[in-house]
């Protein structure tokens, strides 16, 4: 199991760092999209992969259990992700209308831009 959650991060990591590094705006946002959704599984592994086991201690037994607090990391986590990725998504969306053009512009771009005209 913890090999299948490591790849999964690993696969999640790799994909987005790909799409992080693309010229257009949406692949740049799809990226940073999936960089999170590693980082929060990679946040939920942490509370030990357990199946049938809960969340909180019992008292009365001695049982295995799964540490909540990357349950409550990854939930918070998870809203901030989604504001985020809202905002980016209406700042590209911002530049996009008023440039008619969603790629990225570097400063190169603009330096050699600048020389053919």
């Amino acid at each position: 199991m913890e090999i299948l959650v490591a790849s999964a991060v690993g696969v999640l990591t790799a994909a987005g760092i790909y799409l992080i590094l693309r010229r257009r705006s949406f692949p740049v946002i799809l990226g940073l999209s999936l960089v999170s959704y590693a980082v929060n599984v990679f946040l939920f592994a942490t509370g030990r992969l357990m199946t049938n086991a809960p969340a909180i201690l019992n008292k009365y037994e001695e049982v295995p259990y799964t540490d909540p607090l990357p349950q409550a990391l990854v939930l918070t986590a998870i809203v901030i992700s989604f504001g985020m990725t809202a905002v980016v998504v209406m700042i590209a969306l911002g530049a996009y209308l008023s440039s008619q053009d969603d790629r990225i512009n570097l400063s190169d771009d603009n330096a050699k831009a600048g020389d053919d005209a």
